[in-house]
């Protein structure tokens, strides 16, 4: 039986962005006949250390007579107790933002927490105009491209793009491009970045919030890779606070992806839409999951093993591929790797490429290595900007030894690629 969908049906039965091209990459990896690299994975790497604390966690849960009350009943929309207290008291603790119970609320994983924010601030007001949701820096997370139900509503801007020198760059917010008005009803951006590891810098998520709190706009910032977990941030980053500020956090890449726990830090009269959305749409997020992290937030572990651990694991792969690039990357050729501030992901820039970025992942599968082309991570963006067909998003989660093995893989066909004949008599 083939069901009568709706518009919105066949929107939302339809895979988006990097999703769409994870169908080749799993039915890639199915050939048991050739040992792949995977460098596409965006599951978090299982560390020891962190699945230990998760094990402890989960047995102490099992022996505590309240057991039976976590995952026997239904609880409160807004999130279970003692993990919001952890949360508000660890906030306050570090940066002295001064929570209340009210300032928290819990999400069935950070995906879903996008997905309500978009539809609450995002379609056609009640006066009948439309709202975007503006993400100010493109490219950013892929997965924002489904999570509005009106694909018209998501709208990004063009970077700038500063050269840190022959072969490293970084994306900045373009202001002059920056126009807000009543037309946009959130401003959304990863920090640090899913796929580029930028972290924009404090003064600008200052500018951007206050340009924003001039029109009662809040700011939504993805924080799934930032202090205080999982820490995944490689350089010097402040968490920015202020009255239209929504944090957005999220557990899985702190090791917790399974059970699907986000986090939003903002002023109550902001969280109390979202909250009354995932009471709709979902009644409150696995409590099973919320007693372990309340646990490993609040005895202060989970934050002390991202900083230790998390951390220091991928800034290592991040240092040992950005090494290998330098080392097997011709120099006459135009590559450039964004700056290494944080998340568990290169992002590879090839300027003047002679094929597409689709073109050249089909050539790398070839040497078997499979990554993920850079076109999925620009949603909303509607300019036919030639960038954007110029990126390659490199996972973090192999092997070092496997990553090196893909950085020389990828050389030698970017090489190749370049000094086809007909981009070298273009070239000249």
């Amino acid at each position: 039986m083939k069901p009568p969908l709706t518009q919105l049906g066949h929107r939302m039965s339809r895979l988006t962005g990097v999703r769409a091209i994870m169908k080749d990459i799993i039915e890639t990896l199915s050939d048991a006949e050739v040992e792949w690299i995977n460098l596409s994975a965006g599951n978090p790497v299982i560390l020891p250390e962190v699945e230990q604390m998760w094990r402890q966690y989960g047995r102490e849960l099992l022996e505590e007579p309240q057991f039976g009350e976590v995952v026997c009943r239904y609880g409160s929309s807004q999130g279970y107790e003692p993990l919001i207290e952890a949360i508000a008291d660890t906030f306050n603790t570090l940066y002295g933002w001064n929570l209340t119970r009210r300032h928290v609320l819990i999400t069935p994983g950070s995906q879903s927490l996008y997905f309500f924010a978009a539809n609450c601030f995002g379609g056609v007001s009640p006066a009948g105009h439309s709202q975007s949701i503006l993400l100010p820096l493109s490219p950013d997370y892929t997965g924002y491209n489904g999570a509005c139900l009106d694909p018209s509503v998501l709208q990004a801007l063009q970077p700038n793009i500063d050269r840190l020198g022959p072969h490293r760059f970084k994306y900045c917010p373009d202001f002059d491009r920056l126009q807000v008005d009543d037309t946009i009803g959130a401003i959304l951006f990863s920090r640090p970045c899913n796929p580029s590891g930028n972290v924009i810098a404090t003064a600008d998520v200052e500018r951007l919030a206050l340009v924003a709190a001039q029109h009662n706009i809040p700011v939504l910032v993805d924080s799934a890779y930032a202090p205080p977990f999982p820490n995944l941030a490689f350089t010097d980053m402040d968490l920015v606070w202020g009255d239209n500020i929504i944090h957005c956090l999220s557990l899985s890449k702190a090791g917790l992806p399974g059970e699907r726990i986000g986090i939003a830090i903002a002023q109550p009269e902001l969280l109390h839409p979202l909250e009354c959305f995932l009471a709709n749409a979902a009644i409150h997020s696995s409590r099973f999951g919320q007693a372990i992290a309340a646990k490993a937030i609040a005895s202060g572990e989970l934050a002390q093993l991202s900083k230790t651990v998390i951390q220091p694991h991928y800034r290592h792969k991040f240092e040992r591929l950005e090494a290998a690039f330098d080392r097997d990357m011709p120099d006459d050729i135009p590559w450039a790797l964004h700056a290494g501030e944080g998340a568990i992901f290169a992002w590879l820039w090839l300027e003047d490429l002679p094929v597409s970025d689709v073109e050249l992942y089909e050539a790398i599968k070839q040497e078997g290595v499979i990554l993920v082309p850079g076109q999925s991570f620009f949603p909303g963006l509607q300019e036919d900007w030639v960038h954007k067909r110029q990126c390659l998003r490199i996972s973090l989660t192999a092997t070092v030894e496997e990553i090196e093995r893909g950085v020389t893989a990828i050389a030698k066909v970017v090489e190749r690629t370049y000094n086809k004949p007909a981009f070298a008599m273009a070239a000249k």
